[in-house]
């Protein structure tokens, strides 16, 4: 039997979804986003936009960032392009600012803060960028 093999862009688009949507949203735009026309149009589907997690959970339940290199990525090219497919948020302490400082969010809904202490949340969302009437979480009341 002859070897053959299968490169990415020879898996029909239902295939190729089925794969992608077993990666995490972030490692699918930064790993395809800019490679061609056909994964751009793919990864630009909201099921990889609408949604962003910026964040890795360890087996120990203690919350990690993404390295600086993928950070600088997105803030500077990914985030820009997609800024308005952005419903939801989940950043950590570390990179918030540059994330959300990156470009506007016009359908941001949601947003889920780890290992935020208050001074940034205050500093954060009591400028012009962002402004907080009312929340009901207890950290906001504090505040």
């Amino acid at each position: 039997m002859e070897n053959s093999y299968f490169q990415l862009n020879d898996l029909p688009d239902e295939i190729l979804m089925i794969i992608l949507k077993n990666m995490t949203n972030v490692t699918v735009l930064f790993s395809l986003m800019g490679v061609n026309k056909r994964l751009n149009k793919i990864v630009h589907d909201e099921t990889f936009t609408s949604y962003l997690t910026f964040l890795v959970c360890s087996s120990d339940s203690s919350v990690h960032p993404y390295c600086d290199s993928i950070i600088d990525r997105f803030c500077l090219q990914i985030l820009p392009s997609i800024h308005h497919k952005i419903q939801w948020l989940n950043l950590e302490a570390s990179s918030m600012k540059r994330i959300l400082f990156a470009t506007d969010y016009p359908n941001l809904s949601g947003l889920g803060l780890y290992n935020v202490d208050d001074k940034t949340v205050k500093y954060v969302f009591n400028g012009k960028k962002f402004h907080v009437n009312c929340f009901d979480s207890e950290l906001f009341r504090r505040l």
